[in-house]
């Protein structure tokens, strides 16, 4: 069993910083890649960042660059969004993932999600 926490979400204003983390654990034989992605409501769930285990590559969504950093915590196999300067459009509830391989089947990749945190923005 592997399983994703997500945790900081919450209300701020417009202009102002919050920071996501995510922590992977379970059975656990390695992780390839961990990331974020949003829904708000009415719309589908889009990609927000990724970051790879191996060799810390960045990805982002073209809304997010230059506001929002993603960046990890192997020994803890953790996950942290740092956002800043959000925007009203950013409000929606984000879901961490994390593509893994589990110790009972190591040759296979699954995907992995979490619970869901909330993110306001609003003055």
């Amino acid at each position: 069993q592997v399983q994703l926490v997500e945790s900081g979400g919450g209300l701020v204003q417009p202009g102002g910083s919050l920071r996501l983390s995510c922590a992977a654990s379970g059975s656990i034989f390695s992780i390839y890649r961990m990331g974020w992605f949003r829904q708000a409501p009415g719309k589908e769930r889009e990609f927000v960042a990724a970051i790879s285990w191996s060799d810390s590559s960045t990805y982002y969504a073209d809304s997010v660059k230059g506001r929002f950093t993603i960046s990890r915590d192997n020994a803890k196999n953790t996950v942290t969004l740092q956002m800043n300067s959000l925007k009203p459009e950013d409000a929606a509830v984000y879901y961490c993932n994390a593509d893994i391989r589990p110790s009972s089947t190591p040759r296979i990749v699954l995907r992995y999600w979490g619970q869901g945190t909330q993110v306001t923005v609003s003055s």
